[in-house]
Parts: C-alpha cells; sequence; structure tokens
C-alpha cells in the first residue's frame, strides 16, 4: 500500500525545497522532506525526460521514470532528437551504446536542450574502458552539462584525479556543475557544499541499469528543482530508500527489479523522512 503521508502534507505546501543556513549551505537533514516534494511534484506536473540511453538500460529507464510519475521518451533517431527533447523537461545523456547514431544525436539533442533551457544531466558509462568514448565524454563535459553522474573509476579516468572529497569539491567548482559519485556510499557536491547519502542495497549492483535507470531520475528532479545539488541528492536518496525496500523483500536479483520499481512507485513522504541516512 502506498504511504499517504505525504500526500496531504504536500496539499498545503509545507515541504518545498530545503531550507538554508544563513552561510548558503543546504542541511543534509532537509534532504528528506525535498525528496519527497520532489516525487510529489514530478507526477503533478506530468514531468517528461528525453534520454538517450544504452540499449540495455532503455525499458528499465522507462519503467522507473513511469514509476515515480514522469514520462520517458527514447528516441536517438538524428531527425527526432531535437523537437523530443525541446518537448521534455530534462534531458539525459548515457554512453552506455555509443554508436554513430547516437554520437550524431547526443550534441544536437544537447544543444536542443541547452536552448530550452533544460537541464543536461550526463552519464559516462564505462569512459575508463574505450578511449574513444572517454575522449567524447570529455567533449560533452566541456559544455558544462548540469550534472555529471559517474561512479569512481569513470571520475578517476575522466579527470585523471583521485575519487576523494576534495578532487570531487575541486572539479565540480572547476567545471560549474554538480558531481554525484554513486557507490556503496553517494557523495554529491556543487564545489562547496557536499552531502553524504548512505541508503541503499547491494542487490542494486546485481541488475543491469541500475546505475543508468536511476541518472534519469535524478534528470527529472532537475527539472522540478533549481539547486541541482538539492535534486542530484534528492534522487539518489529515493533511489537508495527504494533499493532498501526491494532487497527486504526479494529473494534475489530476478525479483528485486520488480519490487524496486513497485517501492519507488509507493514511496512517500513518511517513509523517506524515516529511513534517509544522511550527512
Amino acid at each position: 500500500m502506498a504511504d499517504t503521508t505525504f500526500s496531504k502534507t504536500y496539499e498545503d505546501d509545507s515541504l518545498t525545497a530545503p531550507s538554508r543556513r544563513d552561510d548558503g549551505i543546504a542541511d543534509a537533514a532537509n534532504l528528506a522532506p525535498a525528496s519527497a516534494a520532489l516525487l510529489a511534484r514530478i507526477t503533478a506536473q506530468s514531468t517528461r525526460v528525453h534520454a538517450i540511453t544504452n540499449a540495455a538500460a532503455q525499458v528499465f529507464t522507462a519503467n522507473l521514470l513511469l514509476a515515480a510519475g514522469a514520462i520517458p521518451s527514447l528516441t536517438h533517431a538524428r531527425d527526432e532528437v531535437e523537437p523530443f527533447t525541446k518537448r521534455a523537461d530534462a534531458l539525459l545523456v548515457n554512453l552506455g551504446t555509443l554508436d554513430e547514431e547516437r554520437k550524431i544525436a547526443i550534441p544536437r539533442a544537447m544543444a536542443a536542450a541547452r536552448e530550452a533551457g533544460r537541464p543536461i544531466v550526463l552519464d559516462p558509462v564505462f569512459v575508463d574502458r574505450s578511449p574513444p568514448r572517454l575522449a567524447f565524454a570529455r567533449e560533452l563535459l566541456a559544455a558544462q552539462p548540469a550534472i555529471l553522474r559517474c561512479n569512481a573509476t569513470e571520475f578517476e579516468a575522466l579527470t585523471d584525479g583521485q575519487a576523494d572529497p576534495d578532487t570531487l569539491r575541486d572539479e565540480a567548482a572547476r567545471r560549474g556543475c554538480v558531481i554525484a559519485l554513486t557507490g556503496a556510499t553517494d557523495f554529491v557536491t556543487d564545489g562547496e557544499r557536499f552531502f553524504e547519502i548512505r541508503n541503499g542495497h547491494p542487490l542494486m549492483a546485481r541488475i543491469t541499469a541500475m546505475g543508468c535507470a536511476g541518472t534519469a531520475l535524478i534528470a527529472a528532479f532537475a527539472s522540478r528543482e533549481a539547486d541541482t545539488l538539492v535534486a542530484a541528492a534528492s534522487a539518489l536518496l529515493a533511489l537508495g530508500i527504494a533499493g532498501e525496500i526491494a532487497g527486504s523483500r526479494a529473494a534475489g536479483p530476478g525479483s528485486f527489479q520488480p519490487a524496486f520499481l513497485d517501492a519507488l512507485y509507493a514511496l512517500g513522504g513518511a517513509t523517506v523522512g524515516q529511513s534517509a541516512r544522511t550527512a
């Protein structure tokens, strides 16, 4: 049964964006209400995400967005990608399948997103495995997407640096984007503020496309929250909590994926508030 506690709270608009301290640093404790508020906003506003993603991730990405209340589109056809992107609220660029069609479509989609004022989230999948993919990802990163979501190995390949908090802060400040580094603990920074998300479950690493589809949720959150640091951290929090709920119900990877979609679909403010582990 869905947690309905938050829906009543959201109607009176008492949960919106996180409050700020006087020094401008958002309190991590406020990520839970922000995450719940953004999930409700995504559904209420029929949020559209255009996802140029890899072949293995397309179905799960679409299903995850639908479970969260968003509307996915997935075309990477060169003649269609610009109008689809302009009609979306956010753009996900995932490099997991980097064929010629996607290599042509991605710059066109990013240009269309910038023209339309839409946030761009970059997911540089496996750039550590392929020099041509790494070079292409660096070109895209130079165009300043709003958010870079990657793991430690991908971050180190992109930056030639270590995936530690100081380097993450420095790179985010230098590049003018939020960096969301995912792993056993997720780290999110805009160069000044720094959040840790400690929710999640080991089975999240045992199904294909979890990270790729999760990045689409970050894009959905970024379309409804101008503070991209809060958007990225709040999305990762929702993903981690849904993963924990699914992990408690699943017998293994085969039953985990549908359990995860069910958990995300039912996620409400009370559950997020009770389960969040952030710093």
